[in-house]
């Protein structure tokens, strides 16, 4: 469970294992994070929570894809977004910076240390 926090970064992974493990790596490093299991979800946490960050999956069965990207793009384009895949289709544009799996943790972690520092 996250600590109460003024900022957040949210993970959108509709894989259990990736999605918790990614969770605990970060939160390890010191990370305030939020996951969801697919677009709905993460929209819930979008209106809860003030989200800096968006780490999300490209391909989830429930609201992914392009039209989760669409989303994304209008409503969120002000938020640091790192759209992770390992399947896109070649013909659609992502806007966003794109990490494709298998990606390294630590990796990923560094370049969210990027885009949300941690000194507080």
């Amino acid at each position: 469970m996250a600590e109460k926090a003024d900022k957040y970064i949210l993970i959108v992974e509709d894989e259990d294992a990736i999605r918790l493990t990614l969770r605990d790596y970060l939160q390890n490093h010191g990370f305030p994070v939020l996951v969801a299991s697919d677009g709905v979800g993460a929209i819930k946490q979008l209106l809860d929570h003030n989200i800096e960050v968006i780490v999300s999956d490209y391909r989830m069965d429930v609201f992914g894809g392009e039209y989760w990207v669409k989303f994304l793009d209008r409503f969120c384009s002000e938020k640091k977004i790192i759209i992770t895949s390992g399947f896109l289709r070649p013909e659609f544009s992502i806007p966003f910076e794109v990490m494709y799996k298998p990606f390294d943790y630590k990796e990923l972690a560094t370049r969210i240390e990027e885009l949300f520092p941690l000194n507080l």
